[in-house]
């Protein structure tokens, strides 16, 4: 009974339709590792070219991320065709190998391309989840293929598998080569609501720390210049207190309130007539 519980109750794990970066539909299945599986879906979007038709599985630990990518030229030979960049994306177990997730990627493929058709749908104009209608074809679906995949659905897949010689699987180490790796994009992914309130804290700081700066530089500015004003005069009235200057008005002003006085005391003397007779009796 412990292995039996220890064996995971899904190969499948995260199934989603995107429209380039834009997820239309989408289910996970139950599972502790459903979350993380549909965080690999969301970084991996970004990657796939829509250049050609193609299919490819990307590696992370014991997860492969299978997807099936459609290309506004389209091919005569890829029967059914969006003619649209659409990416059809399963999550699955590295025990699953490629060919249950390829036969579970075309069959959603057939079922999605039958309710919404090319002719009829302007998949671009689509806003995310507008296909949302869709999940519960994708809960069945997964569902059916982690119980009992169909073998019509299986020789199918494996026909296409062995005549299509695109389907690559990149390891993570590839991937590292080009500085895309995948565990450390979904780590970012977690934490980018934690970097940009971390982002703004320090913006504050920073723009604190700039008006200070320039505060403390204002106030320099004006010091040297007090400074050059009291050195410049001072080098014509002399220091400290520019003695030179401020002294000689000081003695201007007194010599001209001595002189303004001693004018007064001699005309008063002039016209005393005992000052005079005085002088008189004297000689």
């Amino acid at each position: 009974m412990a292995a039996s519980s220890s064996k995971p109750s899904s190969f499948l794990l995260y199934s989603c339709i995107a429209h380039r970066t834009t997820i239309l539909a989408e289910h996970s299945s139950p599972g502790t590792s459903s979350s993380a599986a549909s965080s690999l879906a969301s970084v991996i979007l970004p990657k796939i070219s829509h250049d050609q038709p193609q299919k490819l599985t990307y590696t992370h630990d014991r997860l492969f991320v299978h997807y099936i990518a459609d290309s506004p030229t389209g091919t005569t030979d890829q029967e059914p065709n969006s003619y649209a960049p659409l990416s059809y994306i399963v999550v699955a177990t590295a025990e699953q190998g490629r060919r249950i997730p390829f036969a579970f990627l075309l069959e959603i493929k057939r079922k999605f391309l039958a309710a919404y058709t090319s002719s009829s749908t302007d998949f671009s104009a689509l806003p995310a989840y507008g296909c949302a209608a869709f999940n519960n074809d994708l809960r069945a679906l997964l569902q059916t293929f982690n119980t009992a995949p169909p073998a019509d659905s299986l020789a199918s897949a494996r026909k296409e598998i062995d005549s299509v010689r695109d389907i690559m699987t990149e390891n993570i180490e590839r991937v590292l080569e080009r500085g895309e790796r995948i565990d450390l994009l979904v780590d970012k992914t977690d934490r980018l609501g934690g970097s940009a309130h971390d982002f703004r804290v320090r913006s504050r700081g920073l723009r604190r720390r700039m008006w200070w700066k320039n505060v403390k530089l204002v106030v320099l500015l004006v010091f040297v210049l007090l400074f050059l004003v009291y050195f410049f005069v001072g080098l014509g009235c002399g220091f400290p207190g520019w003695g030179a200057c401020v002294g000689h008005k000081q003695l201007s002003e007194d010599k001209r309130y001595s002189m303004r006085c001693f004018t007064s005391y001699n005309g008063t003397f002039a016209t005393n007539p005992l000052s005079q007779k005085e002088t008189i009796t004297t000689e």
